[in-house]
């Protein structure tokens, strides 16, 4: 699925505040996504290994069969990671109330540990909705990153900081944290630049800055490239429709999002918010008979997406009214 809504955070989905849309192959971060994601470079390769962010359960019991074999330090880890995905599934509650007993051993663990429970205590208060208690731990965690040398976590703490802040202040902290990826030592802290180059052309875009905006998705593009993940590619290609959108340059949009069509077909997938796009292209150019049926096949995949009903009801109330005939919608 498609990021819409907010920048990577990489806390559910790609994207931390993206829709589950049933039927949906673009996977993002995520809504929560958003949190927020599949592309969230973690240091230890076998805690990377062990996640799926679009299917937390499932990667709960494979940290819980991990913690068998696991000893010392790594097991609080593991245990920070299980937090996680009780965070995603918003049982925030929950992943408190672990992280409670994580807390008290982190005294004799090294920073890998107390860099991770940081992050995912502060994850937990912001996907709560509490982000002036999660920003002081991400700050934090940035400090315990830089001196500790944990570059990956480091910038995975100021990307946090950036989300929480957003706007202007999102900005600075994302080009604080891009040179710093780019010129890791830690190939895992490199992963976080096509993130970054993400996160940085959303809030350019919300900012008005689509000219911007669209810089920066485009070298998104090259970092996913360069990181072999052709779903994460096929959201930066969306983001680029989407800004050309934004700039009424209408027909590139359209050029753009016909081909993931037709790349999604032949796959035999289908995104939503590729079909919402398209509607809206041709919307805006005046071509409403041939929006509806994309109009309505949006609405069909998205519909079924409990976050996006609860946060964005006007937005499928849209796409509901947009695919009805003429004589139905009025």
């Amino acid at each position: 699925m498609l990021p819409i809504t907010c920048p990577l955070a990489f806390v559910g989905s790609l994207w931390f505040a993206v829709g589950q849309a049933n039927g949906t192959v673009i996977d993002e971060a995520s809504r929560i996504v958003a949190t927020t994601a599949n592309n969230l470079p973690d240091a230890d390769p076998d805690i990377r290994a062990l996640w799926d962010y679009d299917r937390p359960a499932e990667s709960e019991q494979r940290f819980r069969a991990a913690l068998a074999a696991a000893q010392g330090e790594f097991r609080l880890e593991l245990l920070t990671q299980i937090a996680r995905t009780l965070s995603l599934r918003q049982r925030y509650a929950e992943a408190h109330q672990l992280l409670d007993q994580i807390e008290p051993q982190l005294k004799a663990a090294g920073s890998a540990a107390r860099l991770r429970y940081l992050l995912e205590r502060g994850r937990t208060f912001r996907s709560a909705g509490e982000p002036d208690r999660a920003r002081p731990l991400f700050v934090r965690a940035w400090e315990l990153g830089e001196i500790a040398g944990n570059e990956d976590l480091a910038i995975d703490a100021l990307h946090m900081i950036a989300i929480v802040d957003g706007g202007e202040h999102g900005i600075e902290w994302n080009l604080k944290a891009l040179p710093l990826a780019r010129a890791a030592k830690d190939p895992q802290a490199r992963r976080w630049a096509a993130s970054l180059l993400n996160n940085l052309g959303w809030e350019s875009r919300q900012l008005g800055r689509h000219q911007q905006a669209l810089q920066y998705f485009r070298e998104s593009i090259v970092a996913y490239e360069a990181r072999g993940e052709p779903a994460t590619v096929r959201i930066a290609r969306w983001q680029v429709a989407r800004t050309l959108r934004d700039l009424g340059r209408h027909d590139e949009a359209l050029t753009a999002l016909y081909q993931l069509e037709a790349e999604l077909a032949a796959a035999e997938l289908t995104d939503g918010y590729v079909f919402e796009e398209i509607a809206e292209n041709l919307e805006a150019q005046g071509k409403s008979a041939v929006a509806r049926p994309y109009f309505a096949r949006a609405y069909q995949l998205l519909a079924a997406d409990s976050s996006l009903a609860r946060d964005e009801p006007q937005r499928l109330a849209r796409l509901n009214e947009k695919s009805q005939p003429k004589s139905q919608a009025q």
